[in-house]
């Protein structure tokens, strides 16, 4: 049987995160604590794609635009969008 180290998490079987979980996952990736792939093993979570959709719909990145959500859009490029 391994031996767990402690701190570490045991990977999940189901999908059973909860909201404060995957917040606090996508707040320690940008804040620069972890990468995704770092929190992925820290956390024990199984997919890849699991981490990066969180951040696409919990962080502060505007995907669409590839800027940060608080920073302010140019006259330009809101002239683009409409």
């Amino acid at each position: 049987m391994e031996e767990r180290i402690k701190g570490e998490y045991v990977r999940r079987t189901q999908k059973d995160y909860s909201m404060s979980f995957k917040l606090h996952v996508v707040q320690e990736i940008e804040r620069g604590e972890l990468s995704m792939t770092s929190a992925s093993r820290k956390y024990g979570i199984q997919g890849d794609h699991t981490v990066f959709m969180w951040l696409r719909k919990y962080g502060n990145f505007d995907w669409e635009s590839q800027t940060p959500l608080n920073m302010p859009k140019s006259p330009e490029q809101r002239i683009l969008e409409l």
